[in-house]
């Protein structure tokens, strides 16, 4: 119920403190303990000695874990100064299409990071999570699941607003084609009526064996790459109980592009500027996944947009944006039910709740033989007149 400007005024306030207080403190390693403190100031709206008077009510602003945070900033090489710029310096953006979940979503104005309010019982699991997640990082920066950046409450009115930073996956000034919500399942995998009616909806997996059912082509160092960083992630979601998360993938088709903007005749000149490059680290698709594969950095190249290249089965080159969400589902007594109901009136096997170690599998399953596939080199004859269509070469 509180309005849009208040919370995002608040965040903003409460944020700028927190980092700020933070970078008194000297540096040093985590400690277990860290990943349970929780720091609350009083924002009165006079103002007090340690915060700024502001228009709005009062209210309290909670950080939870502050110094695994920072460090989590860091390991992805955002400096103190540069994450309060790109949350702080410009009004944040509300994100019109909010998920399933009824979250509301903040983009910051340089494209970076996403703001997604979580309830109370996804922030409490993400809290208990923090330490694999960190020791996960630690082994392995490069990775598709999502990039926490901090977490915070805002509490006014007596209500609590809790909000996680994250990585933004889809720059807006790249536009998308086309945007998936796969989790490998295919009971009720179809978007709703109200979903397509949207601007820019989101399909799910029934929806996109009937749109790509040849899949997605990418080079086969791009797809091992993928497949690997995929497997590696699933493993460690399936450590920690979780399941029901999806992988977003969103398409950029160039040619296409191309052809929109031949169409608009030069009318839109000034859309085709190059968008800033992300500055976090691994926080590209592209960088996600290209763990050992750099190859001397012959892959990336700066017209990709931190998107991964692929073909589509018309030989079309496009982009990818690619990340799993919705990580903070966690497998409980409910879904338990959920699922055992589920399973005595359908087949079990295509309910999308399910034990995690099934899940992932699954899950992996269906991204590495059904969505993605390697782009053969050369087709065989025989191949080729058995199935009457020819497989996309690369050019």
């Amino acid at each position: 119920q509180t309005t849009s400007s208040a919370l995002k005024g608040a965040i903003q306030l409460g944020i700028t403190h927190t980092v700020g207080s933070l970078s008194t403190k000297p540096e040093r390693d985590v400690l277990m303990q860290d990943f349970y403190v929780v720091e609350s100031i009083f924002f009165p709206s006079e103002g007090s000695n340690l915060t700024p008077a502001h228009h709005y009510n009062d209210f309290r602003f909670k950080t939870y874990a502050p110094v695994a945070f920072r460090y989590f900033r860091e390991l992805f090489g955002i400096r103190p100064d540069d994450y309060l710029y790109s949350l702080c310096s410009e009004p944040l953006i509300e994100l019109s299409n909010s998920g399933a979940s009824g979250s509301l979503f903040y983009v910051s104005s340089d494209d970076e990071f996403i703001i997604k309010t979580v309830q109370h019982k996804e922030a409490e699991f993400l809290q208990k999570l923090l330490p694999g997640y960190y020791m996960n990082l630690n082994q392995n920066p490069r990775t598709l699941l999502p990039k926490f950046y901090g977490l915070y409450c805002v509490q006014a009115g007596g209500k609590n607003i809790r909000i996680v930073v994250m990585n933004n996956l889809l720059p807006r000034s790249v536009k998308m084609h086309l945007k998936y919500d796969l989790k490998g399942s295919t009971y009720k995998r179809r978007a709703s009526q109200k979903e397509r009616e949207k601007v820019f909806p989101t399909y799910k997996d029934l929806d996109f064996m009937q749109d790509i059912p040849d899949g997605l082509f990418l080079d086969s160092d791009m797809y091992n790459a993928l497949c690997k960083t995929l497997q590696r992630d699933c493993l460690v979601l399936q450590s920690f109980k979780i399941m029901d998360y999806s992988l977003l993938v969103a398409i950029h088709n160039i040619d296409l592009a191309q052809r929109e903007h031949a169409m608009a005749d030069g009318t839109s000149q000034t859309d085709m500027r190059r968008p800033a490059a992300q500055k976090a680290l691994y926080s590209t698709a592209m960088e996600s996944i290209q763990g050992e594969a750099r190859r001397g950095g012959t892959i990336e190249t700066d017209d990709q947009m931190g998107g991964i290249p692929a073909r589509n089965v018309k030989g079309e080159r496009l982009l990818l944006y690619i990340g799993i969400i919705d990580v903070l589902q966690s497998y409980r007594f409910v879904k338990k039910l959920e699922h055992s109901w589920k399973a005595l009136v359908h087949d079990g096997d295509t309910v999308s709740v399910h034990r995690p170690s099934f899940y992932a599998e699954r899950f992996q399953r269906f991204m590495c033989n059904t969505a993605f596939k390697k782009i053969p080199l050369k087709p065989s004859p025989s191949k080729k007149s058995r199935s009457g269509t020819t497989v996309p070469r690369r050019s």
